[in-house]
């Protein structure tokens, strides 16, 4: 009888042996791997390491945690043992643009995207015949600038009764305030439509058509307290022409902006995200 998939990621300073450790505590109880990547950032010393196993029929969590802790405590190790066989639990939060919302909704659907949407929330009711029709959970939070301490409070509350793994800003067109970016720092991923750090603001599209840009992109990053500048976890960029209005330059940028964030979206749900300070290692 085939075990449980499970995903081993792993951070600390970089000296020989860690590999052969990790490795030799999994080889002891049985477990087959599937995928090994390692990393070393030679500009800060660390190490980082995503390992994908299959443990045996038999061989739960636990003892596979109990087997880890003595390379854990030998290497100062960060660690996260995900069970890939947990369907990750997810909440998107959107505005009036659904491109995003609906892209991830569908990727979900056709498996693509290995998640469950545990709410949909946002400040409008643009979204809530989509959420209705897909029998997903919406809440609608409206939110001001006297109102914004509450709101995201509910938030919070939403994504902690929902038990849910990652936060999507799917086209949200609010910040979120430095305590809400903080408490659930590493877990919310946001679609930024541009290609950072330039064309800051409401219409990128339009100010990057007045500059006579060649080329359009997005980013997808972990949200922090900077605006805009948490670690990037994917890009994509695409050449444009001086014969393209600025509506082209949307309709190309939305396509680019779904793309990008489900992407961001599986690259996170199959802990292949790891953070290194203000930057990111993925192993793809």
């Amino acid at each position: 009888m085939p075990g449980a998939n499970f995903v081993l990621t792993l951070s600390c300073a970089d000296r020989p042996g860690i590999v052969a450790a990790i490795t030799t505590e999994l080889a002891a109880l049985g477990a087959n791997i599937a995928e090994s990547n390692q990393f070393w950032d030679r500009e800060t010393g660390r190490f980082f390491m995503r390992l994908a196993f299959t443990a045996p029929h038999g061989v739960s969590r636990d003892s596979i945690e109990q087997a880890l802790t003595s390379p854990i405590e030998r290497f100062d190790m960060k660690t996260t043992l995900a069970d890939q066989g947990r369907k990750k639990r997810i909440v998107i939060m959107v505005s009036k643009f659904d491109h995003t919302l609906l892209h991830l909704l569908y990727q979900i659907r056709v498996g693509w995207l290995d998640a469950e949407v545990a709410a949909i929330i946002s400040n409008h009711e643009d979204a809530r015949k989509i959420a209705e029709d897909a029998g997903i959970p919406y809440h609608c939070l409206p939110v001001s600038k006297d109102s914004k301490a509450e709101q995201e409070a509910r938030v919070l509350d939403i994504v902690r009764q929902s038990g849910a793994d990652l936060v999507v800003l799917a086209r949200y067109m609010q910040v979120l305030s430095d305590q809400l970016s903080t408490r659930l720092f590493g877990q919310v991923i946001n679609i930024h439509h541009s290609f950072l750090p330039s064309f800051k603001g409401a219409k990128p599209y339009h100010q990057a058509h007045e500059r006579g840009v060649k080329i359009i992109g997005a980013t997808a990053h972990y949200v922090t307290p900077d605006l805009d500048e948490g670690p990037i976890i994917e890009q994509e960029t695409a050449r444009v022409t001086h014969a393209m209005s600025p509506d082209d330059l949307v309709a190309a940028g939305r396509d680019i902006e779904s793309r990008v964030l489900a992407r961001a979206v599986k690259l996170h749900l199959e802990s292949r995200v790891m953070l290194n300070g203000k930057k990111t290692v993925v192993f793809g």
